[in-house]
């Protein structure tokens, strides 16, 4: 089992810090391009939403990212210590939003959801949110004998 974990300041420039730790992290399983990607795409959703939405875009706080690999299991971790999610079963239909007020689809729940091969969102208002996911990473020889 191999663990890291990354502290950053909650701004959206970290975001790609994070993409980039990840996928840094996962090398030594030689995932496929469109395993990086789901991966990537997963950790910017769930780095994004705890900058925007729990904290508000205030890069005094600090986001938390952990990530596990357990053979082949990678475990993504996503914490902030901010407002929380009111109702999580609203905040995972597609586009809902808590910031309506700016630019974004209100998919980035439904993404991660779909993407993962194991989504859990826990969250207490006032005290904050954490995101894990899970998915397995399949080797070369997988794809080889599933024909992919």
């Amino acid at each position: 089992m191999n663990k890291m974990e990354l502290r950053f300041s909650a701004t959206l420039a970290n975001e790609s810090l994070a993409r980039t730790a990840v996928s840094a992290f996962i090398a030594p399983l030689n995932p496929s391009l469109e395993e990086i990607g789901e991966i990537k795409t997963m950790v910017s959703e769930a780095v994004s939403n705890a900058i925007i939405h729990g904290y508000g875009f205030d890069s005094a706080k600090e986001v938390i990212l952990r990530c596990e690999l357990d053979q082949s299991v990678l475990t993504l971790v996503v914490i902030d210590y901010g407002k929380g999610i009111e109702n999580i079963e609203n905040a995972k239909k597609p586009h809902y939003s808590s910031r309506p007020d700016l630019e974004r689809a209100g998919m980035g729940l439904t993404i991660m959801e779909t993407l993962a091969d194991s989504f859990t969102i826990r969250s207490v208002l006032g005290m904050g949110s954490k995101v894990i996911i899970r998915k397995e990473i399949l080797s070369e020889e997988t794809y080889e004998k599933e024909g992919v």
